[in-house]
C-alpha cells in the first residue's frame, strides 16, 4: 500500500433511526457526505433495544465504530402519567443494553440523546448542567429523568473506568423540547407542538369555534428545531476530544443544547393557529395540570464548543406543519 491509501469513513450506528431525532441525525450524516453504507440502522422488528441478547449479537455481527443513541420510549404529559413503568424500564434497558454492548465490541465513541426533564422542577433559570441532581424532579414525567439520568451517569461511569484503559470517550446532549419533521402527532401521546398542531388543524376543518388548551398558558417553554438538535449531535460527537475536554467541567459528560430564548404555550399556540389558518378562539383549562412553570436551558457549553441553532419558530412550525399535512395525506 502506498502512503495516500484512503481512510474508511467510521461504521456508525443511529439506535432510534425512524424516531424524530434519529432520523434527522441520520439526514444530517447524509448531508455531510458520510456514505450511506457506512451507516447502520435496524428497525424495533429488526432489533429490540430492550432484549440484552438481541443487542450483544447485533454488536458483535455489525460492529460499529460510532453509536448515536437517539431510541427512547417519549410521550407528554398524558403518556408519562399512565405509563411511568414503561417509561422507567424500557429506557433504562436501552440504555443499558446499547453503551454497555458498544464498549464491549470496543466502540470509543458514543452520544446520548437526553432531555431537559432531566433537571430538578424548580431549577434555577436558565438551567445550567451543573444543575443535574440538586433538587426534586417534576413528577409527572419522573420515571423517564430518572432513566436518562441514569443513562447520563451510565456514560460518565464508563468514561472514568475506561477512559484512560480503553479510549473510551462517551458523551451526552440534553435537548430542550424538540419539534419538527418526523413529530409524533398521536392525539394523546404526543407532545405539546404536535398535540397543538393537531388540534388546530381538525378544529379549522370541522369549523369549530374554539380549542381549548390544557392549563393556564403561561408555563414558559423553550422549543429547538430537530435538524439544529442534529446538527448539535453530530458537531458535539465530531470534536475532538481535547477541544471537548478543554471545555467540559471534571467528570461531566452531559451538554445542554437549547435555542436560547422560550416563549409561553399560550403564544406558541398563538403562533401554530395563525400558520394553521385557525381563526376561532384559544381556551384555557385551568383544571389540567400546567407542568414545569418554565424551562430555559443555559446552552452556553455548545455554542462555546462552536454550534449554534439556524432555525427560527415560525420558520420551524412552518416546516411542522408542512410535514403533518404531508403525513395527514399519505395516512
Amino acid at each position: 500500500m502506498d502512503g495516500h491509501t484512503m481512510i474508511r469513513p467510521p461504521r456508525i450506528f443511529v439506535a432510534g433511526h425512524r424516531g424524530m431525532v434519529g432520523s434527522a441525525i441520520v439526514r444530517r450524516l447524509l448531508a455531510d457526505g458520510h456514505p450511506a453504507d457506512r451507516i447502520v440502522t435496524a428497525t424495533h422488528q429488526e432489533l429490540d433495544l430492550i432484549e440484552q441478547a438481541d443487542v450483544r449479537r447485533f454488536f458483535e455481527k455489525e460492529r460499529p465504530d460510532e453509536v448515536y443513541l437517539a431510541a427512547a420510549k417519549v410521550g407528554g404529559i398524558y403518556a408519562n402519567n399512565t405509563y411511568p413503568a414503561d417509561f422507567i424500564y424500557d429506557n433504562l434497558m436501552m440504555e443499558l443494553n446499547v453503551v454497555d454492548a458498544a464498549f464491549r465490541t470496543g466502540v470509543k465513541k458514543l452520544l446520548l440523546l437526553g432531555s431537559s426533564c432531566i433537571y430538578p422542577k424548580l431549577a434555577d433559570q436558565p438551567i445550567k448542567e451543573s444543575a443535574l441532581l440538586t433538587g426534586p424532579l417534576e413528577p409527572t414525567n419522573e420515571p423517564y429523568a430518572i432513566a436518562k439520568i441514569a443513562g447520563i451517569k451510565l456514560c460518565e461511569s464508563y468514561n472514568r473506568q475506561y477512559g484512560d484503559s480503553h479510549s473510551v470517550d462517551y458523551r451526552a446532549v440534553m435537548p430542550s423540547n424538540l419539534y419538527g419533521v418526523g413529530d409524533s402527532y398521536h392525539p394523546q401521546n404526543s407532545h405539546v407542538i404536535p398535540a397543538l398542531i393537531r388540534r388546530f388543524h381538525e378544529a379549522k376543518v370541522r369549523g369549530a369555534q374554539s380549542v381549548t388548551l390544557w392549563g393556564s398558558g403561561t408555563p414558559l417553554r423553550e422549543f429547538l428545531y430537530v435538524d439544529d438538535m442534529a446538527a448539535a449531535s453530530v458537531h458535539i460527537m465530531t470534536l475532538p476530544h481535547e477541544d471537548y475536554k478543554r471545555l467540559m467541567p471534571v467528570g461531566q459528560s452531559h451538554i445542554n443544547v437549547g435555542y436560547g430564548s422560550d416563549v409561553t404555550i399560550r403564544e406558541v399556540a398563538t403562533v401554530i393557529s395563525e400558520i394553521v389558518g385557525f381563526t376561532g378562539r384559544i381556551d384555557l383549562d385551568t383544571d389540567k395540570p400546567d407542568g414545569t412553570p418554565r424551562k430555559l436551558m443555559d446552552s452556553e457549553i455548545a455554542r462555546n464548543l462552536g454550534w449554534s441553532p439556524k432555525v427560527n419558530l415560525e420558520e420551524g412550525l412552518k416546516l411542522a406543519y408542512e410535514d403533518f399535512l404531508s403525513r395527514e395525506r399519505g395516512a
